[in-house]
């Protein structure tokens, strides 16, 4: 995945030489938190379980990186690279069918839940004026996931690494020059199952090269097949640092 990221950044510098825009970062950390995420593997004959009702997941602490270029005033592409790891542990009070294994009631167990994320997004502005700043475009998700249980002595972990088409748009309200507040990130909806990672966040700009955001994050979504029935809801409380240089 390194390697696909480094020909990516490559591969930007390349279509930017074009037009002499300027490189952008965002950088975001903070707090995450589990909101629901429930688990049928396989989605056909496995036990349905909750890794945050039937477990107890605790918060942890996650970041995200994007970079990209202007290839023009309106034009952008970036690439994102949004690790995400849980982790839940409990006793069983069900008898669990997970992954091919046999979990008995009262076992305690462990739950290794990972959803690593890696996105390359094209936006263009389709409006820029004094109050609002308006994009859409569209994105290419690579999703590496995993989930594993172990306890009592057994274990087993189901992955999966898929690619995901996405929307993406970003909106933005500015009141005067240096506050604005945000909504943006990418989602789509189909039969196979739903995507949605959306960002909303006040921001302050310290300087034209330099801004500050804080805010909330959800990433929510699934699917719902004969292989893997699992949907999550994933809460962020996030902070991040946004700067841009020739």
């Amino acid at each position: 995945m390194r390697k696909i990221i480094l020909i990516i950044i490559i591969l930007l510098e390349f279509a930017g030489n074009v037009y002499a825009g300027s490189w952008f970062t965002d950088i975001e950390s903070g707090m995450v938190f589990s909101g629901y995420n429930t688990v049928q593997i396989p989605g056909n004959t496995g036990t349905r379980f909750s890794l945050n009702g039937d477990l107890d997941i605790d918060p942890g602490v996650f970041y995200r990186i994007r970079i990209g270029k202007m290839l023009s005033e309106r034009d952008q592409v970036s690439i994102l690279v949004a690790p995400l790891s849980l982790e839940a542990t409990g006793t069983l009070a069900k008898n669990i069918s997970f992954n091919g294994q046999d979990f008995p009631a009262g076992a305690k167990v462990k739950a290794n839940y990972r959803f690593d994320s890696y996105r390359v997004s094209y936006l263009r502005t389709f409006k820029q004026d004094g109050s609002w700043i308006l994009k859409a475009g569209f994105t290419a998700k690579i999703r590496d996931a995993a989930i594993g249980l172990e306890g009592n002595g057994i274990s087993s972990e189901k992955t999966n690494t898929g690619f995901v088409p996405l929307l993406g748009f970003h909106a933005e309200y500015l009141p005067n020059n240096k506050l604005s507040f945000l909504i943006a990130g990418d989602a789509l909806a189909a039969p196979q199952g739903r995507a949605e990672d959306v960002l909303l966040a006040v921001k302050y700009k310290l300087k034209d090269s330099l801004s500050l955001h804080a805010g909330y994050r959800f990433v929510e979504g699934g699917a719902d097949n004969d292989e893997v029935y699992n949907f999550t809801l994933v809460n962020y409380a996030t902070i991040g640092i946004s700067f841009n240089w020739q």
